[in-house]
């Protein structure tokens, strides 16, 4: 699968989040969406109203990440509100092959995320549930944090777990990917890169993009 970029709007200008979106609408893939709620996650970020909004004026599909509690209640609305993909936590889902179907069945992409600690193995079984498993290479809830090397071998053991189905599934990374960190995610097998402050806090946001797919579409040869 072609590598793409997902840049964050957690590192964005929330003051000016539509022109944010179209800073990188010609460069990159989809553009990321960091729901918090101060609950799951310690922080507060935006939410359904907002995501609604963003659908109307952004020209890239919408990558929404749930960082909630109770994401069988509201995943669906976020993929009826217009999200391309929207993903849930493996810890806080209590029915997730249910709300993957319902996000599904709404004509958005499914998607299941791991905390760092949380090993991979746990879900192969649900692997012909989603079009994507997101892997966090940081604790949750902040921008800015530095990569967790240590995810690296499970990012490895989950590209072997999706090779191994027979099932077309991407294979997000989310958390401290910049220049330094995305060859190293490529070479392990993730496809799908998450990239907030390494975009946003560069000069120039899309040239940032077009910078990093290219270190990742090298490394993944």
């Amino acid at each position: 699968m072609a590598q793409q970029i997902s840049p964050s709007i957690l590192a964005a200008d929330f003051a000016h989040l539509a022109d944010e979106a179209a800073a990188v609408a010609d460069t990159a893939d989809w553009l990321h969406v960091d729901v918090m709620d101060n609950h799951f996650v310690p922080n507060l970020t935006l939410g359904l109203p907002i995501v609604a909004a963003l659908h109307k004026s952004a020209a890239l599909p919408l990558d929404c990440h749930l960082m909630i509690e109770d994401p069988d209640r509201w995943a669906p609305g976020y993929a009826e509100a217009g999200a391309g993909s929207v993903t849930i936590h493996a810890e806080a889902a209590r029915s997730p092959v249910r709300t993957l179907r319902e996000i599904r069945a709404q004509g958005a992409r499914a998607g299941l995320a791991l905390n760092p600690a949380t090993p991979v193995e746990g879900y192969t079984d649900l692997i012909g549930e989603v079009d994507m498993l997101l892997l966090m290479t940081v604790e949750p809830g902040f921008g800015g944090q530095k990569f967790l090397d240590m995810v690296l071998p499970k990012i490895r053991r989950t590209r072997a777990l999706i090779d191994g189905s027979g099932v077309s599934v991407r294979l997000q990374v989310d958390g401290g990917v910049s220049a330094e960190t995305i060859e190293r995610c490529a070479e392990a097998g993730a496809d799908v890169f998450v990239a907030g402050s390494s975009v946003y806090g560069a000069e120039n946001p899309a040239a940032a993009v077009t910078a990093l797919r290219a270190q990742a579409e090298a490394a993944a040869r």
